[in-house]
């Protein structure tokens, strides 16, 4: 009771945000409740300055542990079986766009200085899933607030971009029109986030009047790069951990091991089993619609904490780092469709 004594007012600031952003998000899915929430945030910041350290606690704590949270719950959207089932053919383009993001990633960082866990962040966000894989990676390499406003507002302007382009693009290149196979698998390889991808995907069957052919396969591929969030936090968390023993010595493996990963795996199998022994896959549409709300009230609190004028001056290294992502994940989606057969 004490704790949320101290930390009610910045979870409530959170909460007040959140909620309007989510509702405009449902208007504006392109943009996204999380980026509106980030924008909310950083507008609000200044005009509670002077009562800022009686909400100092809630606003961290909902920036934490509630993008955790937020995390685990996104397991309960994905049902193994389908995924592994139909998103195999397109594993070994979802396998090439996640390597070619992060090793992008890591040579624009070494050689333009950008900051390291700026790089990680963009680099894993564009090859697997957006703000979901930044939320699941920011706690993991200890990225602040700044950070992962950053990454996300990166992740944004590139999907503008690819909702502005890709289906032009699809036509121009001739893709088939008969079927939503072919740019589905597009789609979902190249759009760094769920919401983006079912919007170009969306566009597609619009323009070629095919119902929701592409729209199911692209988010089925988008699923099956969720699924890369696992191997890859694990392996940050790894990194992390040897980095810290070399620098001071014995680490608790408790403080630094993501175990919300480990939760997010046991939604995810909880609700395969569930589904494979009859159980109605719209029984956990509300767990998948509240981890998109969590993300949206963490957003919320990253950007009450995020230093605009800091985000505007470094912001030139993290579009270029976020093109060169994009631009390498687009081709290598492309050219691996056409050596498969796929195109």
């Amino acid at each position: 009771m004490d704790w949320l004594k101290d930390a009610w007012r910045g979870i409530a600031m959170c909460l007040l945000i959140a909620v309007p952003a989510w509702i405009l998000g449902k208007y504006f899915p392109l943009v996204g409740g999380a980026v509106i929430a980030i924008l909310g945030g950083m507008c609000v910041a200044p005009l509670i300055k002077s009562k800022r350290a009686t909400m100092e606690k809630g606003i961290r704590w909902v920036s934490k542990k509630v993008l955790q949270w937020a995390v685990i719950l996104l397991g309960f959207g994905l049902n193994l079986s389908v995924i592994l089932r139909s998103g195999a053919q397109a594993l070994p383009i979802i396998l090439a766009v996640i390597t070619t993001s992060l090793v992008i990633a890591y040579l624009v960082q070494r050689f333009c200085n950008v900051p390291k866990r700026i790089s990680i962040l963009i680099g894993v966000g564009s090859s697997i899933c957006g703000g979901s894989a930044i939320a699941a990676t920011a706690p993991v390499i200890d990225a602040d607030d700044d950070e992962v406003a950053q990454a996300i507002s990166v992740i944004f302007f590139f999907n503008i971009l690819a909702a502005l382009i890709f289906p032009i693009l699809g036509t121009v290149l001739g893709m088939d029109t008969l079927s939503g196979e072919t740019f589905g698998i597009f789609a979902g390889t190249a759009v760094n986030d769920t919401s983006s991808v079912t919007a170009v995907a969306s566009t597609w069957d619009s323009m070629h009047q095919l119902g929701s052919a592409t729209l199911q396969k692209a988010v089925t591929v988008k699923l099956t790069r969720t699924l890369a969030i696992i191997p890859i936090v694990l392996g940050l968390s790894f990194m992390n951990l040897r980095k810290n023993a070399s620098e001071k010595g014995t680490v608790s493996l408790r403080k630094v091991f993501p175990f919300f990963v480990v939760w997010f795996v046991v939604a995810a199998l909880i609700t395969t089993v569930a589904i494979r022994c009859g159980v109605a896959e719209s029984v956990f549409a509300p767990m998948k619609a509240l981890s998109k709300f969590l993300v949206v009230v963490a957003m919320a609190a990253i950007g009450l904490n995020t230093n605009i004028v800091k985000l505007i001056r470094s912001g030139g290294k993290a579009l270029l780092l976020g093109g060169a992502c994009w631009a390498g994940i687009t081709m290598v989606a492309l050219l691996l469709e056409a050596l498969l057969g796929i195109w």
